[in-house]
């Protein structure tokens, strides 16, 4: 494991549920943080960095979950090491990086990117539905993300900025850290999409980087128009957003509100999914398919050739609108 921070509290009990596997080191130059993992998740191997840990271990493969700025030195020194690699998403800082890396990789060691939102269970069971053909024609699309969690609080806090204390000094925030999210699982929903119109602006002066997107796209195929649109700091919205997505057809319409999944029209259905078991079964669902591929020789659904058309539709949302984050020139 490479890293020990807070998204590994996800990362470390889905490698608890691979049969066969386990966890044997990890590295973090924090020692709070790396004695915590280690001493919750009993990981043996501890180390303040990924090379100590490469020279005294003898490994099968490398979880990075790392900040997204040393993710293309990571998978360059594991690759260097011939390990198989899953990376924590996204694979570069921009396309440009991750498209470096993936020229330098030339598919020397099998690298998978975890994007993991699209194996929550509402989009599996989503995807199961169009595959069944239930809405007919598709006609339009659309995704909200809101949120009020940038809005300073009655403690005068911004909830969001409590959360991920971080947020604050990201010159790219809402898209390359939370929409990328979305773009992918709407890709794995309904295909190859271009961007077409971007606009995206910043609330308040407690971060750089935006906190507000409306992206306007189709679909390669056939121009079905997409409207995804990501704020957090709409008055009147919970604190902790949840995906609000319309698949409107010919022969229904789908609506995923949070984590129930309707399907509206001749015959309707309704499921409803445990907000923390799907978070959780979310990090489940890659790590087992990271092995799975591995143990088989198969393609990994989110390769890294899959994640560049991904980081294509987030560069485009920042050459589009001429966001700057605040203080750039």
């Amino acid at each position: 494991m490479v890293g020990a921070g807070w998204v590994t509290q996800y990362h470390l009990p889905a490698w608890q549920r691979v049969e066969g596997a386990k966890v044997a080191a990890i590295c973090d130059p924090d020692p709070a943080s790396l004695a915590l993992r280690a001493d919750t998740f009993g990981i043996e191997g501890r180390y303040a960095s990924l090379e100590a840990m490469l020279a005294n271990e003898r490994l099968d493969a490398l979880d990075i979950a790392t900040p997204r700025r040393f993710h293309a030195e990571n998978v360059l020194t594991g690759c260097s090491h011939g390990l198989p690699m899953l990376c924590q998403k996204p694979l570069g800082v921009d396309l440009d990086q991750a498209r470096d890396v993936v020229r330098k990789l030339n598919g020397a060691v099998p690298l998978m990117v975890h994007e993991n939102w699209r194996f929550r269970p509402y989009y599996r069971t989503l995807r199961s539905w169009l595959d069944e053909g239930v809405l007919g024609d598709l006609v339009a699309a659309r995704l909200d993300f809101h949120s009020s969690g940038m809005i300073i609080d009655p403690d005068g806090q911004r909830p969001a900025l409590v959360r991920q204390p971080f947020f604050r000094r990201e010159p790219r925030l809402l898209v390359m850290e939370v929409l990328i999210h979305h773009l992918d699982s709407l890709r794995f929903l309904l295909g190859e999409f271009d961007m077409h119109l971007a606009r995206l602006a910043r609330s308040n002066n407690d971060i750089i980087g935006e906190d507000s997107a409306t992206l306007s796209l189709t679909r390669r195929e056939d121009g079905l128009p997409l409207t995804v649109s990501g704020n957090l700091a709409v008055h009147g919205a919970p604190q902790a957003p949840s995906d609000q997505l319309y698949l409107w057809g010919s022969k229904g319409t789908i609506h995923l509100d949070g984590t129930v999944l309707r399907l509206s029209g001749p015959q309707p259905r309704e499921v409803r999914f445990d907000p923390v078991e799907s978070y959780q079964a979310a990090y489940d669902g890659a790590i087992s398919h990271f092995v799975a591929a591995l143990r088989s020789g198969g393609k990994f659904e989110t390769d890294a050739l899959d994640n560049l058309n991904t980081l294509v539709l987030v560069e485009a949302a920042y050459r589009i609108s001429g966001f700057k984050p605040a203080g750039a020139i």
